[in-house]
């Protein structure tokens, strides 16, 4: 296929396929991975047009990182870079997710990531998860001195409401907020996508696919390996996944009816929540695989009707389960 479009991620962000790459799968998660694979498919990638590639230092405790590090610094000047701070972990206990936004915790996040990556500076620079114990003001403060430093060159935010990016924007200017966004997820529409299209900031989806369960890929998460943090995910197990395996038809239904998979019809919904919302939407799918990548990436050209958009849309608001076990770290809890 050719090259994809390309959008602008906030007023004065950098430019960027409409598709971008979720990187963490590639070291954890999702069960066993193939580096060699995971590697040939970020060239792929790159190949294709898509140029927006996300990691976070949480990933593989700095291991995804330093995995992608090398690919980076080979085609520094066509990959816009994405990376993330605030979620600790804890080597004593591997369940353990702390959220530090402290400002000294952040400059120090900052210089890791730049050594494990091998870089300069980092394109875009996401606070991974609010803690509200912390003024906003106070961290993105912090992230704006990055910018001054040369060390960041945009910033982003992940997981906030509407009124905290709006908070956020008055600290300095937000190029991308990353949600999950699916026909599962419609959680950012309350309030941060209507903020973000009033303040020219683009919406990265990640989880656009409902971690494959949109696909098809499975339709139980407790059968899967025991690796596998969607074991713990309620929407994907037990009686949840029964009801919402069931919502997934309809995808199916138009797939086969456009000739094209379930995984490019709903990444197909979430690519035109840009003309529905008026605003930028750059999804970031993760895979490991090529071929996964290409089918991805194609979903690009497909452009679904309005009665089709309607028909999904109805998914939504049928969905059983939430998103984590734990939903206090997610903009869900702190919406009013």
């Amino acid at each position: 296929m050719s090259s994809i479009e390309t959008t602008r991620l906030g007023s004065n962000g950098p430019v960027v396929g409409v598709q971008g790459l979720g990187c963490m799968g590639m070291s954890e998660f999702y069960g066993p991975t193939d580096t060699e694979e995971a590697l040939a498919t970020l060239g792929r990638a790159l190949e294709l047009g898509v140029t927006l590639f996300d990691t976070a230092d949480i990933y593989g405790s700095g291991a995804n990182e330093e995995l992608i590090g090398p690919f980076v610094r080979a085609h520094r000047d066509q990959v816009v870079l994405a990376t993330k701070f605030a979620i600790e972990r804890r080597a004593d206990d591997p369940s353990y997710r702390g959220v530090n936004n402290d400002p000294a915790y952040i400059r120090q996040a900052v210089d890791a990531s730049l050594r494990r990556l091998g870089v300069d500076e980092i394109d875009l620079y996401y606070m991974h998860r609010r803690n509200p114990e912390v003024p906003l003001a106070e961290s993105v403060g912090a992230m704006a001195e990055l910018v001054a430093a040369g060390k960041v060159k945009h910033l982003g935010l992940s997981e906030v409401t509407g009124p905290e990016l709006r908070e956020a924007y008055a600290v300095h200017p937000i190029a991308a907020l990353q949600s999950e966004w699916s026909l599962f997820s419609r959680g950012p529409e309350r309030s941060a996508v209507p903020v973000a299209a009033e303040l020219g900031v683009a919406l990265v989806p990640y989880s656009p696919l409902g971690r494959g369960f949109l696909t098809g890929a499975f339709a139980d998460a407790g059968k899967l390996g025991a690796d596998d943090f969607r074991r713990h995910l309620p929407q994907f197990t037990g009686e949840n996944a029964a009801g919402n395996a069931e919502l997934v038809e309809p995808i199916r239904k138009i797939a086969a009816e456009r000739g094209a998979t379930a995984a490019q019809v709903a990444l197909a919904w979430v690519q035109q929540r840009a003309e529905v919302h008026g605003l930028a939407v750059v999804p970031i799918p993760g895979t490991r695989k090529r071929s996964r990548l290409e089918e991805n990436a194609a979903a690009t050209a497909l452009k679904l009707t309005a009665e089709e958009l309607a028909e999904l849309d109805l998914i939504g608001g049928r969905v059983q389960g939430s998103r984590y076990a734990d939903m206090s770290n997610t903009s869900d809890a702190r919406e009013v």
